[in-house]
């Protein structure tokens, strides 16, 4: 894995909503820059603290961008290559690196492979790129492998090896162009042998590449293991972390970091708290003052953290299953971030502040997390690498708590006053529904 990306923190962003393109892609329209658009908004990821940039899909699409039609291209609705170019220049002047989302487990049925089997029939010169079955006879439509029952999402046949010399093709075209490395949707769906085969060819030409699959159930490790890929997406982490919250049930959370200690073992998670494909934390939080937590949760454990464009100023929006059902989550950003309402900008400052504490202890890229104390409503972890480590205290009680911290000596973030500063004996007082980040002796 690259070196850079153990002081790496993402921010992500959903192009096409965040620029407010429109919906469906235009026939046959002239590219419009809006992808310019993110260039306003640079400086104020890197005075967040985050170090990259990480984007939704911006290649030619019918619609969300899920459903690609030339991986070459980028989507009109967003501009041109100079467009792309003009990003990759504006990012790099802030020290930001860039990781693009790569669907390749499907395409679109405008994809023009796939578009030929419409017109031709079996005889198409790609067929075979798909995997297709012809039972309606001549003339008819082929039965066709999709993405979890979309058919406007058409399956590659990732047996093909022609698919294979495509997407590595594409990889490493957009990594010679800027980019510093790929978020792989849908990764599970693909068989990990696919994997395993092109990204040792995409790593020859481009061996800082980032590459992270996109992985939701199942075991990560293995898959990581057999892949080949740098990284998976850790979903146990986020469910159990707003879950606990939500439950007051530290017991969950502190299972899943006992988890995320293992996976560490094996592999460094990309860690996050929301994305594009989830409802925001802000609504899914039952009590908005437990979000301060979720974050401290979020920048003390190891991995390398996203946070998704919005969360940050405390967006809320409800994912549906339903058409239409994740407009809530991928709003329009106004033009400048000197538009966004007052209200947010607290929040904001905290996200600030915990990048801050991470840039300081960057060997929290990597650290276990010790259970030093657990109760329901309690506890008192211990983030642990290269001999150093911090203590993090939550109290989701209604009461404030005085919670052991063994030789705590100051709060570096959060709330609360300790007692008996280095003394083996050394508690916390935390308050109600609050936490804190202390340093030890």
């Amino acid at each position: 894995m690259a070196a850079w990306i153990e002081t790496t923190l993402w921010w992500h962003v959903y192009p096409l909503g965040f620029v407010g393109a429109p919906r469906a892609a235009p026939e046959q329209a002239e590219p419009v820059p809006r992808l310019r658009r993110l260039e306003a908004w640079l400086d104020y990821a890197a005075e967040m603290g985050a170090t990259g940039l990480a984007l939704g899909p911006i290649f030619a699409a019918s619609t969300h961008g899920y459903d690609t039609i030339d991986h070459l291209r980028i989507d009109p609705r967003l501009g041109d290559d100079a467009d792309f170019d003009a990003l990759v220049a504006a990012a790099r002047a802030r020290g930001l690196r860039l990781l693009l989302d790569g669907v390749f487990n499907h395409v679109g049925r405008d994809f023009p492979a796939f578009a030929e089997v419409l017109r031709l029939g079996p005889e198409a010169p790609r067929a075979h790129w798909f995997r297709l079955s012809w039972p309606r006879g001549p003339g008819a439509e082929p039965d066709y492998a999709c993405f979890e029952g979309h058919r406007q999402l058409v399956a590659l046949n990732h047996d093909e090896p022609e698919v294979a010399t495509y997407v590595e093709g594409v990889m490493t075209h957009w990594l010679a162009r800027g980019a510093d490395g790929w978020r792989l949707d849908a990764a599970y769906a693909v068989p990990p042998a696919f994997w395993a085969r092109i990204l040792p060819r995409v790593r020859a030409t481009h061996p800082e590449a980032y590459l992270v699959g996109e992985v939701i159930h199942g075991d990560y490790a293995g898959f990581v293991a057999e892949s080949g890929l740098d990284a998976v997406t850790q979903y146990e982490l986020w469910k159990a972390i707003w879950s606990a919250l939500n439950d007051r049930n530290l017991y969950e959370l502190a299972h899943a970091l006992e988890r995320h200690n293992g996976f560490l073992d094996r592999f460094v998670p990309l860690t996050f708290v929301g994305n594009h494909d989830v409802t925001r934390i802000a609504s899914r939080l039952a009590n908005p003052r437990h979000l301060g937590a979720a974050l401290a949760v979020l920048f003390t454990c190891g991995g390398v953290p996203a946070i998704y464009a919005g969360d940050e100023q405390g967006f809320v929006g409800i994912k549906e299953e339903r058409a239409g059902g994740d407009d809530a989550i991928r709003p329009e950003f106004p033009a400048t971030p000197a538009e966004l309402p007052a209200e947010g900008w607290p929040l904001y400052r905290l996200h600030r502040e915990l990048a801050g504490l991470r840039r300081a202890h960057p060997w929290l890229h990597r650290a276990r997390i010790r259970i030093d104390h657990l109760a329901n409503r309690q506890m008192v972890a211990c983030p642990q690498a290269d001999g150093q480590g911090l203590l993090l205290a939550l109290n989701l009680d209604d009461a404030p708590a005085a919670l052991p911290a063994p030789r705590g000596r100051a709060v570096e973030a959060g709330d609360g006053q300790v007692i008996d500063p280095g003394a083996a004996g050394a508690r916390v007082l935390v308050p109600p529904h609050a936490w804190a980040v202390l340093s030890f002796a």
